[in-house]
């Protein structure tokens, strides 16, 4: 397994230990677990989707929830529907399963919808007012310092 040092990259930072972590278990080796397959676009400035693949699955197959900065979607049949069905091929995957997607800061998962298939996560980073870049005025002149002789 190849390991890629990102020291420099935070040697002009302080406190993003977190991003550094998210950084370093993006560029270790998958897991195998690909199913079901998804794409994470950037849809405005501020503002992300999550398309998932789940043919198969009606909305209440699907679960989707929000906990400490994690998004899980779980999907899982309740029974077996086509246990009388004899496949000659069985290509489209049924199986359950459960992806997470790590959040980072002020990111809110805004609405979900199933359509044709694919299961759509909107997404939004809402930062707060005393989190948003702000300008410092800068004043003029010189500060005297007044001292005293005994």
């Amino acid at each position: 397994m190849r390991t890629i040092d990102f020291t420099p990259l935070f040697r002009h930072s302080v406190g993003f230990d977190r991003l550094e972590r998210m950084l370093d278990s993006a560029m270790r080796l998958d897991d195998g677990n690909s199913y079901p397959p998804y794409n994470i676009e950037q849809v405005g400035d501020d503002k992300y989707r999550i398309s998932m693949a789940v043919a198969g699955f009606a909305e209440e197959d699907l679960d989707v929830t929000v906990n400490d900065g994690t998004l899980t979607v779980t999907g899982k049949h309740e029974g077996d529907k086509d246990e009388d069905v004899v496949y000659v091929h069985r290509g489209i995957a049924g199986r359950a399963f459960e992806r997470r997607f790590q959040l980072a800061d002020h990111i809110e998962v805004k609405d979900g919808v199933l359509e044709n298939g694919l299961l759509h996560i909107e997404l939004e980073r809402v930062i707060p007012e005393e989190k948003k870049p702000r300008k410092i005025a800068i004043a003029g002149g010189q500060k005297l310092v007044e001292s005293k002789a005994a």
